[in-house]
């Protein structure tokens, strides 16, 4: 559950800054950001402006208990802001071409409203998103703390498994939610809720789209940078060769392996989460290996000893490969893992079939091919 957690507490703002102007809208250089804010005391308002991972203040004012202020922006390209009110409630805005009115009444959380920016109004849509799937990971920790404290295995995987449907039906949600902004470079801002690996042909289609409408933008060229990177572990892609000891020191590599569905499996002795899926994939190996599946473990131990254990430990009696690097093996660096479990299903031709499939994925996956 540990890498889980981590993956859905990583539901943060990608701040991305766009440059350059649309071939379909006119961007004059300034944007007039108003605010009607009922029940407030006077104070400060602070606007920020997001530049790559932190924000830099733009301006900070004086607010008398009227709730009411105008302020213009000068943008040399479109952005996204933060406006902090007096302290108590923040609001993210996209910025372009269009003025943006802020309506807020501080006795009630749910009263914010935006007029104007329709981008803008899609920062709405997606903090509501991201506040409602917050809620359920919330529930769902509490739920795994509960079974962990009373040592009830079968309820952690129970919530392990669906944590992993209710992480693959929120990527859903937000894939639909892009769909409906209609190339607006507000969806820049819902990347970070999307797991790139699984969702590499949408997420390159977007940016594709997004750097036809804003041409030359300084960040979405960065993102393409990054896409060209991940290209070649896309779906249909080949598999790239691996070729490392096994615990006897002969070198074995992954296309020893061609004529079968291989999963390659990125794991460590020191890996709970690796640990706790061991069992899961043990049995669907039993039931398909003979009929053409295999495992290729790739561990990122640093020890020998350590390794062989948990091998022997959990019965995995499949392929094993390590450099004994950690995070700095080769194999680890080529195929772009930064966290684990991880795994990539290799088809019998060589290629990539699908990616981080475990529990109850991995099993319909394996259904679905073998029947």
């Amino acid at each position: 559950m540990k890498h889980l957690s981590k993956t859905f507490f990583a539901l943060l703002f990608l701040s991305i800054v766009a440059c350059g102007s649309a071939n379909d809208r006119e961007f004059d250089g300034e944007v007039v950001v108003k605010a009607v804010l009922k029940n407030a005391d006077a104070g400060q308002v602070k606007i920020s402006k997001f530049v790559d991972d932190s924000s830099e203040l733009v301006t900070a004012l004086e607010v008398g208990s009227d709730g009411k202020f105008s302020y213009t922006l000068a943008l040399t390209e479109p952005g996204f802001y933060e406006v902090d009110l007096m302290g108590r409630k923040s609001v993210r805005l996209a910025l372009y071409d269009q003025d943006v009115k802020i309506i807020y009444d501080f006795n009630d959380e749910s009263s914010l409203e935006l007029e104007g920016s329709e981008d803008s109004k899609h920062m709405l849509d997606i903090e509501r998103l991201t506040e409602d799937y917050q809620d359920q990971i919330n529930q769902l920790n509490n739920a795994y703390m509960e079974a962990m404290n009373n040592r009830d295995t079968d309820r952690i995987k129970e919530i392990q498994d669906f944590a992993m449907s209710m992480e693959s039906n929120h990527g859903q949600k937000v894939k639909e939610l892009i769909a409906s902004m209609d190339n607006s470079f507000a969806a820049m801002a819902a990347l970070g809720m999307i797991n790139i690996r699984n969702e590499f042909l949408f997420v390159d289609e977007l940016i594709q789209s997004l750097d036809k409408k804003y041409p030359n933008t300084r960040m979405i060229q960065t993102v393409l940078a990054q896409l060209d990177d991940m290209r070649a572990l896309a779906i249909g892609q080949m598999a790239p060769e691996i070729e490392l000891p096994n615990p006897d020191g002969e070198l074995v590599k992954l296309s020893d392996l061609r004529g079968k569905y291989v999963l390659i499996d990125f794991w460590a002795a020191w890996c709970r989460p690796c640990r706790e899926e061991n069992p899961n994939v043990v049995r669907m190996y039993n039931e398909y290996n003979a009929k053409g599946f295999e495992v290729f473990g790739v561990s990122l131990d640093r020890t020998k000893d350590a390794w062989v254990k948990a091998i022997e430990d959990d019965k995995l009696t499949w392929t094993h490969v390590s450099d004994l690097k950690y995070f700095n093996s080769v194999a680890a660096a080529t195929y772009q893992i930064n966290a684990i479990p991880a795994t990539y299903l290799i088809g019998p031709d060589g290629t990539i079939v699908a990616k981080d499939l475990r529990g109850n994925s991995l099993e319909n996956k394996l259904k679905e091919i073998f029947g």
